[in-house]
């Protein structure tokens, strides 16, 4: 994934100080990209173009970093003096995300033989000033990373600016396919995919099911078979589901054609992302026929989820095209990620907490241990019937969860903290789940994410943090609430009033 991104370095200089300190300022430049390459703490390559002293020179290479596919952001650091006004023409027409480094090539000052020599060449608490009040007065949406090149901390931030404008590279050509509409009169799961397309890059298309059918027509009895014996030997399960005379076989065979359906669908499309509803599943009547799904097709999702694929159920097409982006961000981190529905509560004092599951689409990324696939009665949707799916549960752990809500007049992106904890045994539900604390608490944390008028639906992960979150809403340029273990219901409803003030008498920085 991140093998085909690259970010481009641009030092800002000017020849005020003479051509012998721009060249080594060229070389202090050459020396820290390699040394941010080497350090291993980078999952993005990144390629020095060169000291920029002019307005063309700025305006060139922010313009090649527009056309260029593989450039997904810019680093600028101003070793010295950088006049702000030769970046105008250039920031105008920047596209991609920004990023300003506030560093310097050495650490230190040394006392005993500092010289203006030494001062021409590190000046960025000077020259970064200058560039930065370039960018707030141009209303220039950019992280500003500030600390020593060397020091692992600071490159980590930079590492999540780089996932993030990843997934945000990822996300402007991200088609997702809507298998049916929105289930009937939900309204937080739709939303206006024309703004969503100009503000997030999402471009969301109606498939009926029944176009699915010539894909599904096309499929071979043997790649079905193979792809069987797969599951079989990467999930736990009982012997007796491998007796292909049984109906629970015929259930699990069924489920992988459905898999080998969508596959077909989405590699022909181009697609990143999908959406089901169990209300539309087609007219075919399937026990006579032998054609089309017998039912949603759960165990697919779970698994194209974990290979990356978006999904979003009962037609929520956001959160499929977020779960897209949570998965490229999360791309070399240990802990998973997945869709996941706040389902039922468990209200136990100060230990009060919510089942997060769905029917059958839960993410195994997000596994405690070896799924297990299970065959069972499903009783919702107008199709109801047995079928396969896997069974497990969450990682305890911290992590964090998130929402896009369109507002009407704007995009809000909810984040919520919370504290994955160890269910107890669920014997008589066989679905994949999670059970969580939001933080601060459940009181305090549910009452916000309603408040903020948050989805039932949200795509979690035990490895982002709030600086991706706060990274993906500033290059975005939407609205970000962030419930963590500060928030309190006071100090979040003045946010929630201020945001409707910002919003509404100040669109610049949205548009």
């Amino acid at each position: 994934m991140f093998d085909n991104y690259e970010v481009w370095w641009v030092t800002g200089a000017q020849l005020l100080y003479g051509g012998d300190a721009v060249v080594a300022v060229d070389s202090h430049s050459k020396e820290m990209v390699d040394g941010l390459n080497q350090s291993g703490n980078l999952p993005v390559k990144v390629v020095y173009k060169g000291t920029a002293n002019s307005s063309a020179e700025v305006e060139a290479v922010m313009k090649a970093a527009n056309n260029d596919p593989r450039c997904i952001g810019i680093i600028t650091w101003m070793h010295t003096f950088s006049p702000a006004k030769m970046w105008i023409h250039g920031l105008k027409v920047l596209s991609k995300p920004l990023l300003h480094f506030h560093t310097q090539y050495n650490a230190e000052i040394p006392w005993q033989d500092i010289d203006m020599d030494f001062m021409n060449l590190n000046q960025s608490a000077h020259g970064d000033r200058e560039f930065g009040h370039i960018c707030a007065r141009m209303r220039v949406r950019r992280k500003v990373v500030t600390g020593y090149w060397k020091d692992p901390a600071t490159q980590g931030h930079i590492a999540v600016w780089e996932r993030v404008a990843a997934a945000w590279a990822d996300a402007q050509d991200m088609r997702i396919i809507r298998l049916g509409d929105q289930m009937n009169n939900v309204a937080v799961t739709d939303g206006d995919k024309v703004e969503a397309e100009i503000r997030l890059g999402y471009h969301v298309d109606y498939m009926p099911f029944s176009s699915l059918m010539p894909y599904f027509d096309a499929v071979k009895d043997e790649d079905v078979d193979n792809l069987v014996k797969v599951y079989f030997s990467e999930y736990d399960h009982d012997a007796a589901l491998e007796d292909p005379t049984t109906e629970d076989y015929r259930k699990v065979w069924n489920s992988a054609k459905a898999e080998l359906t969508l596959r077909a669908m989405l590699k022909d499309t181009g697609a990143k992302g999908f959406t089901t509803n169990f209300d539309d599943l087609g007219d075919v009547d399937v026990e006579k026929t032998g054609r089309g799904f017998d039912q949603i097709p759960g165990l697919a999702s779970q698994r194209l989820m974990a290979e990356g694929y978006g999904f979003g159920a009962e037609g929520d097409w956001k959160s499929a095209a977020l779960y897209r982006s949570v998965w490229v961000m999360n791309q070399g981190l240990k802990g998973g990620c997945s869709f996941l529905e706040d389902y039922t509560l468990n209200l136990q004092g100060a230990q009060s907490s919510i089942l997060q599951a769905h029917m059958l689409e839960v993410c195994p990324l997000i596994a405690s241990a070896r799924p297990r696939l299970e065959v069972h009665f499903l009783g919702i949707g107008y199709r109801k019937s047995r079928t396969a799916r896997l069974v497990f549960t969450g990682k305890p752990g911290n992590g964090i969860t998130a929402t896009v809500v369109d507002m009407g007049n704007r995009f809000r992106l909810i984040v919520n903290d919370v504290k994955c904890i160890e269910p107890q045994p669920m014997p008589k539900l066989p679905v994949a789940s999670a059970l969580w604390i939001p933080q601060p608490d459940f009181e305090t944390g549910a009452t916000a994410w309603i408040l903020a008028g948050g989805t039932h639906h949200s795509c979690f992960s035990y490895d982002l943090t709030p600086e991706y979150w706060q990274d993906y809403a500033e290059i975005a340029g939407i609205e970000m609430v962030h419930i963590d273990r500060d928030t309190t219901i006071e100090n979040f409803k003045q946010a929630l009033r201020l945001g409707e003030v910002y919003y509404a008498t100040n669109r610049s920085f949205y548009l």
